[in-house]
């Protein structure tokens, strides 16, 4: 009887292709799943992790079970439930140290009304460029 031979691997192994964890985390928050999936594709392709939520109460489910850094929230302003507002607050009490994006289709005065300055924080108007993402996001990280 012949000994078997040992069966090897043929499909790409899963920790090698893992993203590196020295790579900045991004939380996309939107509840709108386009806008959240192409936003979290272009940051993927630009070499970021980025971790989706479909609104606030889920995005700080997602950042609590996330066990490393959290680097940046790049969050709607106006979203059911909990808006981007209260999340930012949410997050700033949780992970002080994660900086906060917010994107919006509302003009500017709108936005104000909602409670957040858009000349005290990061904020990226939507619709948005795919550059004009990345630079917003570089920005923030910055």
């Amino acid at each position: 009887m012949s000994e078997a031979l040992p069966s090897y691997r043929t499909d790409p192994d899963p920790i090698a292709s893992a993203p590196s964890p020295a790579m900045p985390v991004i939380l996309v928050v939107d509840d709108d799943r386009g806008v959240r999936e192409v936003a979290a594709r272009v940051l993927e392709r630009a070499g970021y992790r980025v971790l989706q939520a479909g609104e606030g109460i889920e995005a700080l489910q997602v950042a609590r079970a996330h066990t490393g850094p959290l680097h940046l929230v790049l969050t709607d302003v106006v979203m059911p439930g909990m808006n981007g507002r209260e999340l930012g607050q949410r997050m700033s009490e949780e992970r002080p140290e994660t900086r906060l994006l917010y994107m919006s289709a509302y003009t500017e005065d709108e936005v104000i009304l909602r409670g957040i300055r858009v000349a005290d924080v990061s904020f990226l108007s939507k619709p948005f460029t795919l550059d004009g993402l990345q630079s917003a996001v570089r920005d923030a990280l910055a």
